[in-house]
């Protein structure tokens, strides 16, 4: 053929194959990364539109390696040009039998959709393609023909990745098996050809030849095939390989050995490279023709020399000359056995049969073995280019080649490990074993448990040591080097070289050492034996090499690193590691998670990995978490990598040790839907491994894996293997026992059950019973779970999580159709794991709705919260999360809020209803009785309708989609009790407050009724002298006047005759009281109580307590003389506490002015009863003597208090004086009558003056507390106040800041009482400097004035809108109006209005008009004086509503206090179902000294209760217990470990700092503090304060 010919034939078929790519869409190269991304594509069932949508459905079904990913067709486009057409007429059909028509354009022969993919595939893509092609038993490209060049190329690293297990009839009867690469393995090559146009498809007679009797399977594609007919584009010239692997039955196998089957795809005279590749690399070549041609004939004979054998196949038909085929034949020499005829007669399987003869003889003639690795050189001679020739390629071949060269051969593996892999061996291990050991502390044995942590921390700190001076060998010098590599395809190509290298060397370590193993196993009597066998087993287990240990090695080698400091050159040196291997993970590679030797987590260099691919990512770092549980080597990894394309190791002895995590990209027409960036695949290695069975802790490493990664994961697949129905018990209790940890925590992952090997159609309905069986034994594995975890509520499965047993199941049928190594994956398998991908996709898709996905910084938060707490024996009670803690706190402050505005309102209404009462008058319709029940009720209604506002909130923020607020469901129960112990608290306080509002009115209802029967005397004598002055006729001058008034007022008092009231002993109704409120003490107290001659002499001396009297009789107690010690000095500081809050109370009541009433005392001893029972709750051990005593001396000097009360209140109120106070009143308005004088203004002046003013300062005095609590939840200071463990944290590091002992000792032990005092310091300081009192009074001032204003201008008509009169009339309606308008804001006191409104004559718009003008006055005179300030001390004790005390209930929360370091609750709420706290301090900062030395306890609870430690106290009557089970003593609390080893660093430099002064407070011995404890300096306490309570 000339040039110009064959150019013009090159450029032909370059056009057909960019018009195939085009038609196909295939206009930019394909990547594994593209292809492996999750599309709406991948998880739905979308009908094939046309040839472009063919790539991607071959795709999508071969990486699930589905064996019906050829098929081409487009069913829906010719489904539509059907429909389209008319229907068809018999003519029409007979007419195109006979046409030539191109029918073909929606049709496309499946060889060329597989080489326009290979040509349009990178290489990496290209070898993953070939590896799931080979487990269908698909053909796969040996020489892949490139139209657009005209060459081939040898698809060598395409096929490098595929292995393969086969069993040679030589190995049979042993049971062995070799497991090899396929590239690297040698065997002979059998090649088939077609020579011309040949009427036999020697495909479709190939697939005859290598399928057994009972089950055929087109290795091949042939013409009979779907679109199999349709003439070929572009793939001419493709030769295919595929591979017969003996499975060691004789009846099965076809052929004894493996062999090599090449294919080449079009007429070997086109194709003469090809051809000629394929003669020198094979042992045979199969020539299939009709007939010989004389072009035909020249290359044939040129063969004669060749080294493989020719065999001619003769498809005889009319056209075929056997003399050309004898003479043939006699040239190259060829005997009977190197021709076949398949003669006119012969039918397909008598053909197949002798093919299988030839070929038998062929493998049985020890022919040529050759390896397709080999057949490069070939290649390259004959100007076939090699897929591995690349630069990239052959440099990330190089580099891995250095470092795996020696492995095997030199070096052994194990050798290898230790001597190269240095830092993950036995500092690794012993390092993880101390990181466990530090939660458990099982070997402290009787040390002292700081010093032992402390030891602990020194070995840790050696351990690390060791390893940064570790020179790093050159291996890992050049492994980091190439993965630090820029050019990422050659990274990508070091990594898969590396991987190869080293499977292969493992492979070849482990297939002798099993040999071996075997051998040793045909005697087990033998002793020698099994000790041999336990050594192999080990050998075994160091053999194995993998990628994941050099990764290892380079997270030893970056945490050994940071352990350096900070400037170091090593550290530096290795800074960059994390972000490579986060580019790592952006391209598919996994990363180890657990350390399947070590069974830990290298907690930095995975935290650090992660947190540079979040920076790399964000803010796209959103992370849905799909894990895979289940027993070993039951297909978990095969399930992910069907499912998701990927490649998670599942070659033979290369099980999954520890977990993998890998990263897959969402594509963005996806993200919305599901809400995420990535899904994080994690696979796990089997539970009930047999290499941890004989190990003792097998159990509880299952269970710290599967809640590990159960915790991580949004979805979990259990993947159950119906065979063994006792592993499956197994693994069921513990998924069960993870589900049931993830439950109590807050997270809540879904499940999915997947049985595999149930095969059938009916499967899912033939397993209802099973579903059942399952169920029940989900619910007995629950029962035991909850027991184990003491979660005596937990009873069944569905108590745990949502399981519908329904579509929680799938039933996947077994992974191969057939007897491998021959079998394809079975179709229905790859069916079944699609159809559970859909549904496992939607479920993805729905947990948005209960819990958004994480980001990738919480998803490392959960990680190191999980894995801390799996470390301790009790998960439960040792999890904490900052995430939860995070979560928690934000409700809290919610909550906080909320309960304030309840407080806020029912404070408002309560005051509101005090006013209404004082303000109640006897002529009104109903009685003082009617207006309590009333009001009452209206309390009621108030209270239910705030309850549900504040349920409402409650609900409405956990119905919130924020991911957190599920962390935090647990606690909902807890808030909504505390909602309800909330209302009962003010229910109770509002009844209180009606109850002595109610009390003190009716105390005033006599004398105000004595004061009104005198007023109305005097009024009435009044009117007699001025009308008698006023008939004389002669004008009387004021002097006259006065006498005249003077003389009728001595009369009328002399005529009154006023007595004043009796005084009451209020002594003996105290002591009565008292009395009756210890009638439940018994005869004792009783006789206690007789015993007091004088009541009013107690409470005057000082209260004191006395060891002998006061206290139960406790053998520990004089053990333990210290205890006592402590316990007195407790006691006594309770005692006086609770004095001075009673002394404070009386005042309070004094200073109110009013009557004293029994009310008083009951609320006193209601007190004295509540610090009573606290104390109790304390186990102070005080006797009822003791509580006599203490009542009498309180009770004593209240007496006095409200005698004085009782005695001032008879003097300012009594009636003579009352009636003087008006006296002048009275006087002015008489002179003002008698001259007739214009009343208004002073009328107006007097009624502002009298009786608004006082009324307005005390409306600004009574609401001032409620605004002043207002501005600090609302101001600067609110942060403080937020939450409990907000307000733990200002009040530690103000201590911390100002650095006295004092006050620390005051915290510890007087913690209630220290609170108070802190928030009044607090309010005190920040109205001194930062803002003003005065401000807060103008603000509650401007509400009452708009009131009034508002009051003066509805006030102005009358009944039915009419308008009032404009004389005195309308005046004195006008003042009731506003009084009335008025009488639920301010109390008008009624007999100064009675002497106002008395005779009163201004006219009423007048009288209006004056009273605006001094109301202005009134408010410019309020203004300026409280504008004047004061002092806030003052102000701040006389206020009726105290805003320190809201405050304090704020924060104080329910009071209860750690039963060993005394440490704080910090719960929300009041009614939580556990206390906690954030940080736990040492113990003697409690008062807890050791006995006999009485040094201060320097150890921590939240060490001691995870030890083996002992402890004993005044609760268990001094008998020792262990630590552990803490909770049988004190249920209430869960102590959680502290989240570091830093975490209490605070308390340690604290009681390290004042050891000496703590001593000396608590009387005991400084404390023996911890070498380690001295290094702690101050900026490290107040930094491990802030990461506690996560403060930035």
């Amino acid at each position: 053929m000339s040039a110009s010919a064959k150019n013009k034939d090159h450029a032909n078929e370059n056009k057909k194959l960019d018009e195939l790519l085009l038609k196909l869409g295939l206009t930019s190269k394909l990547t594994l990364g593209a292809v492996l991304e999750i599309s709406p594509q991948s998880v739905t069932d979308q009908p094939i539109q046309s040839l472009k949508d063919l790539p991607s459905h071959f795709l999508k079904r071969l990486m699930m390696v589905n064996v019906t990913a050829r098929s081409s067709e487009c069913p829906d486009a010719m489904n539509r040009t059907k429909t389209a057409a008319k229907p068809p007429d018999l003519d029409s059909i007979f007419d195109g039998l006979c046409s030539n028509d191109n029918c073909d354009d929606n049709r496309i022969n499946p060889l060329d959709l597989i080489t326009a993919l290979f040509l349009s595939a990178d290489s990496f893509l290209q070898q993953e393609m070939l590896s799931k092609m080979s487990m269908c038993q698909f053909a796969v490209p040996l020489l892949l023909p490139d139209c657009s060049t005209s060459q081939c190329t040898l698809m060598l690293w395409a096929m490098r990745d595929i292995v393969k297990e086969w069993r040679p009839h030589s190995l049979a009867e042993t049971k062995g098996f070799v497991e090899d690469s396929i590239v690297s393995t040698a065997m002979p090559m059998i090649s088939f050809v077609r020579l011309g146009d040949c009427s036999l498809s020697k495909s479709q007679i190939l697939n005859q030849v290598l399928s057994n009797h009972q089950q055929y399977h087109d290795f091949f594609i042939h013409r009979n095939m779907g679109c199999g007919d349709v003439s070929r584009e572009i793939s001419n010239g493709l030769v295919e390989t595929s591979w017969y692997l003996p499975c060691g039955n004789k009846n099965v196998d076809i052929f004894s050995e493996p062999i090599a089957i090449a294919t080449l795809r079009g007429d070997i005279c086109s194709f003469e490279t090809q051809f000629s590749f394929l003669v020198q690399t094979s042992s045979a070549v199969f020539v299939f023709f009709d007939s010989i041609e004389e072009n035909e004939y020249r290359l044939l004979a040129s063969l004669k020399n060749t080294k493989a054998q020719l065999i001619l196949v003769l498809n005889n038909t009319q056209n075929t000359n056997l003399t050309t085929v004898k003479k043939l034949a006699a040239e190259l020499k060829l005997d009977a056995n190197n021709i076949l005829i398949k003669g006119k007669q012969m039918n397909d399987a008598e053909f197949t049969n002798n093919l299988r003869k030839a070929m038998k003889g062929i493998v049985q003639s020890k022919p040529n073995m050759v390896r397709t690795e080999d057949m490069s050189a070939t290649a390259l001679e004959l100007g076939i280019s090699v897929d591995e020739e690349c630069t990239e390629c052959q440099n990330a071949k190089k580099s891995a080649k250095e470092i795996t060269a020696q492995i095997g051969k030199i070096i052994k593996i194990p050798q290898y490990k230790d001597e190269k892999l240095t830092l993950q061996g036995q500092p690794w291990k012993n390092l993880a074993k101390l990181e466990k050991e530090e939660c458990r502390l099982e070997d402290a044995g009787d040390q002292n448990l700081e010093q032992y942590k402390s030891q602990l921390q020194e070995e840790k700190q050696k351990l690390r040591q060791e390893q940064s001076k570790c020179r790093t060998p050159k291996a890992m010098e050049k492994f980091i080097k190439a993965i630090a590599n820029s050019n990422k395809r050659e990274r990508a190509y070091f990594l898969k070289w590396m991987r190869l290298n080293l499977d292969g060397i493992a492979r070849k370590e482990l297939s002798l050492l099993r040999k071996e193993y075997k051998e040793k196993c045909t005697d087990l009597t033998d002793q020698k034996n099994k000790r041999a066998i336990e050594d192999l087993d080990q050998k075994i287990l160091k053999s194995s090499l993998g990628m994941e240990h050099f990764m290892r090695e380079i997270g030893q080698i970056y945490e050994a690193a940071c352990s350096l400091p900070d400037n170091a050159e090593s550290r530096q040196q290795f800074q960059h590691l994390p972000s490579v291997v986060a580019d790592l993970l952006l391209d598919g590679f996994p990363l180890e998670l657990v350390d399947g030797d070590a069974s830990n987590i290298p907690v930095r260099w995975v935290t650090d990995v992660l947190t540079e691919l979040h920076r790399k990512v964000q803010p796209k770092s959103r992370l849905l978490v799909v894990t895979v549980l289940g027993v070993q080597s039951t297909g978990k990894s095969t399930l992910l990598n069907t499912m998701f394309g990927v490649q998670f190791a599942v070659s033979s002895g290369r099980c999954t040790r520890g977990a993998f995590m890998l990263l897959i990209r969402v594509k963005e027409d996806l993200k919305e839907e599901l809400n995420c960036d990535f899904i994080l695949l994690i696979d796990t290695e089997g539970l009930k491994s047999p290499e941890l069975a004989e190990l003792e802790d097998s159990y509880e490493h299952d269970n710290e894996l599967a809640t590990l990664v159960v915790g991580l994961s949004d979805i979990t697949i259990v993947n159950i293997a119906m065979e063994n129905s006792t592993e499956m018990k197994d693994i069921l209790q513990i998924v069960v026992h993870a589900f049931l940890r993830m439950k109590i925590v807050g997270k809540k992952p879904k499940c999915q059950f997947v049985h595999q090997n149930v095969g059938g159609v009916s499967a899912h309905n033939k397993n209802m019973t099973e579903r059942k069986h399952l169920l029940k034994h989900l619910n007995e594995m629950t029962e035991i779970a909850a027991k184990m975890e003491k979660q005596q509520s937990v009873s069944k499965f569905t108590d745990v999580m949502e399981y519908d047993a329904e579509n929680s199941n799938w039933y996947i049928p077994g992974l191969w159709h057939g007897i491998p190594p021959m079998a394809p994956v079975n179709t229905g398998y790859s069916e079944a794991v699609y159809e559970f991908k859909k549904s496992l996709f939607e479920v993805l898709k729905h947990c948005k709705d209960d819990q958004p996905p994480a980001h990738i910084t919480e998803f490392l938060e959960w990680m190191e919260s999980l894995w801390k707490s799996v470390k301790y024996e009790n998960f439960i009670f040792s999890f904490r999360n900052t995430l939860v803690a995070d979560a928690y706190n934000d409700l809290c402050i919610a909550f906080s809020k909320w309960e304030w505005s309840f407080r806020k309102h029912m404070f408002s209404w309560a005051a509101e209803a005090e006013v209404r009462i004082s303000n109640f008058k006897s002529n009104q319709p109903t009685n003082l009785t009617d207006l309590l029940r009333y009001l009452r009720l209206e309390a009621t209604q108030e209270l239910a309708s705030e309850e549900k506002k504040i349920s409402d909130q409650l609900a409405e923020y956990y119905k919130k989609k924020e991911r957190h607020v599920r962390l935090v469901e647990k606690y909902r129960e807890d808030f909504r009790n505390s909602i309800k112990s909330l209302t009962k608290e003010t229910d109770n306080a509002i009844r209180n407050t009606l109850d002595k509002a109610m009390a003190i009115k009716k105390g005033m209802t006599k004398l105000k009724d004595i004061h009104e029967t005198d007023t109305a005397a005097i009024e009435r004598k009044v009117l007699d002298v001025l009308k008698d002055c006023r008939e004389r006729g002669v004008d009387l001058s004021d002097t006259q006047l006065d006498e005249e008034f003077e003389n009728m007022w001595r009369e009328t008092m002399y005529e009154l005759n006023i007595k004043a009231m009796d005084k009451k002993d209020v002594a003996s109704n105290v002591f009565k009281q008292l009395r009756t409120n210890l009638e439940r003490q018994g005869s004792a107290v009783q006789e206690q109580l007789n015993n007091v001659k004088d009541f009013t002499k107690c409470g005057v001396t000082a209260f004191e307590v006395h060891d002998k009297n006061h206290f139960q009789k406790c053998s520990f107690f004089k053990r333990v003389l210290n205890v006592f010690k402590n316990t007195i000095k407790q006691t006594e500081e309770m005692a006086n506490n609770l004095i001075g809050q009673c002394k404070d109370y009386v005042s309070k009541q004094k200073e109110r002015k009013t009557d004293y009433h029994d009310i008083y005392t009951r609320e006193l001893l209601v007190m004295i009863d509540e610090t009573l029972e606290e104390t109790n709750n304390k186990k102070l051990k005080t006797n009822p003597a003791f509580e006599v005593e203490l009542k009498l001396h309180i009770c004593g000097f209240a007496a006095k208090g409200f005698q004085q009360m009782h005695e001032q209140f008879l003097m300012e109120n009594n009636p003579e004086q009352q009636l003087e106070k008006f006296k002048t009143q009275y006087k002015s308005t008489f002179v003002d009558l008698y001259h007739k004088k214009d009343q208004r203004q002073k009328k107006a002046k007097e009624f502002v003056n009298l009786c608004l003013t006082p009324a307005v300062r005390e409306y600004v005095h009574r609401t001032l507390g409620i605004e002043i609590v207002d501005a600090i939840l609302t101001g600067g200071e609110s942060v403080k106040y937020s939450s409990r463990s907000f307000f733990q944290f200002t009040i530690l590091k103000q201590l911390l800041t100002e650095g006295n002992v004092s006050s620390y000792v005051r915290y510890t032990n007087s913690y209630k009482y220290f609170v108070k005092e802190c928030i009044l310091d607090r309010i005190i300081c920040h109205f001194t400097k930062d803002a003003s009192i005065g401000d807060l009074e103008i603000k509650c001032l401007d509400v009452i004035t708009t009131k009034i204003e508002q009051a003066v201008k509805t006030a102005q008509t009358g009944k039915d809108n009419a308008a009032l009169p404009n004389d005195s009339k309308g005046t004195s309606i006008f003042i009731e109006n506003i009084c009335s308008i008025l009488s639920k804001d301010i109390v008008i006191p009624q007999d100064t209005l009675g002497g106002i409104t008395f005779q009163i004559t201004a006219k009423y718009e007048e009288f209006v008009t004056d009273l605006q003008t001094f109301l202005k006055e009134m408010n410019k005179l309020l203004r300026a004086e409280f504008s004047k300030g004061c002092k806030i001390e003052e102000k701040l004790k006389n206020l009726p509503f105290k805003p320190q005390d809201e405050l304090f209930k704020r924060v104080f929360g329910c009071g209860e206090q750690c039963p060993f370091c005394k440490v704080p609750c910090e719960a929300g709420g009041k009614e939580h179902r556990e206390h906690h706290a954030s940080v736990h301090r040492p113990q003697g900062l409690g008062m807890c000294s050791y006995e006999g030395s009485e040094k201060l306890v320097e150890t921590i609870c939240t060490t001691d209760v995870y030890s083996e430690n002992k402890f004993k106290n005044i609760d268990i009557e001094g008998k020792a217990h262990p630590y552990k089970d803490y909770r049988r003593f004190y249920p209430d609390w869960n102590i959680a470990p502290d989240a570091s080893i830093e975490a209490s660093d605070y308390w340690k430099y604290i009681l390290t700092t004042f050891n000496e002064q703590f001593a000396k407070e608590f009387n005991a011995q400084p404390a023996d503090i911890p070498k380690q404890w001295k290094s702690i300096t101050k900026k490290q306490a107040l930094k491990s304060l802030q990461e506690l309570f996560n403060v930035k």
